[in-house]
């Protein structure tokens, strides 16, 4: 990986996704801060990862925070991975407050980093990775806002693009889409919520979403895509592989 992404910053880092993806990147020699707001969590996650990651208890919403972490540690790669899971109901039984929840953290937690990153401004050649979902192209019926607040992160992506290129900052914004998986924490509750909905077990309801996506698929995409200075701005992210989005 190139020298300029020697230092990463990783949102929600504790576990699912967010470790996957640290773990591949202190494989590929990146020195790491992970931020979540469990603190026993990220201590595994440093137990398993040695002193290549540090870990930072925060809330990755706070706007103060983005900026103090970018200014002060100079992150070449931005992985913006953190999210709520969403209340599992259908439309009629959310509230504002249940239906509104991955606006508040996950699109949130996007829109803070991305201004920071700009404001700051990152280093030329940075790369910002903003973890949205399928959902945002399909929809999910039983998951709120889920599948809106994912799509407000492609919309993120696409303004901080336009911005970075307008003011000749040299920042690439790239957008990840990947399956529901029921090895994330998101995609295990939806697993569970849909397999309910359709009447059948999760088993059943799994296999016939075959091939499942990994966590390593999602770390060894980040680390690909960071690497890659012609990649284009969004990628599904499947069992099946990795594909952009014409």
């Amino acid at each position: 990986m190139s020298d300029h992404l020697q230092t990463a910053v990783v949102t929600g880092a504790s576990r699912g996704f967010g470790r996957a993806i640290a773990a591949a990147l202190v494989a590929r020699g990146t020195r790491v801060m992970g931020i979540a707001r469990n603190e026993q969590e990220l201590g595994a996650v440093r137990d398993e990862l040695g002193s290549a990651f540090t870990p930072l208890v925060a809330d990755a919403t706070a706007e103060a925070l983005a900026e103090e972490v970018i200014r002060t540690h100079r992150p070449g790669l931005l992985v913006l991975n953190a999210g709520a899971t969403p209340h599992m109901a259908p439309v009629h039984e959310q509230s504002w407050k249940t239906f509104s929840r991955n606006w508040e953290v996950d699109t949130r937690h996007v829109f803070a980093w991305t201004g920071a990153a700009l404001r700051a401004p990152l280093a030329p050649g940075s790369v910002v990775i903003s973890m949205s979902s399928g959902a945002a192209l399909g929809g999910s019926p039983l998951g709120g806002g889920y599948a809106s607040a994912k799509a407000a992160i492609r919309y993120l992506r696409q303004y901080g693009a336009e911005e970075s290129q307008r003011a000749g900052l040299g920042i690439r914004f790239i957008t990840l889409l990947p399956d529901m998986t029921p090895v994330g924490g998101v995609g295990d509750a939806g697993v569970t919520g849909y397999a309910a909905r359709t009447g059948v077990d999760r088993e059943t309801f799994i296999e016939g979403r075959q091939p499942i996506l990994t966590l390593e698929q999602i770390g060894t995409a980040v680390v690909e895509l960071a690497g890659a200075p012609d990649s284009g701005p969004e990628y599904r992210v499947r069992g099946a592989g990795l594909n952009p989005i014409d």
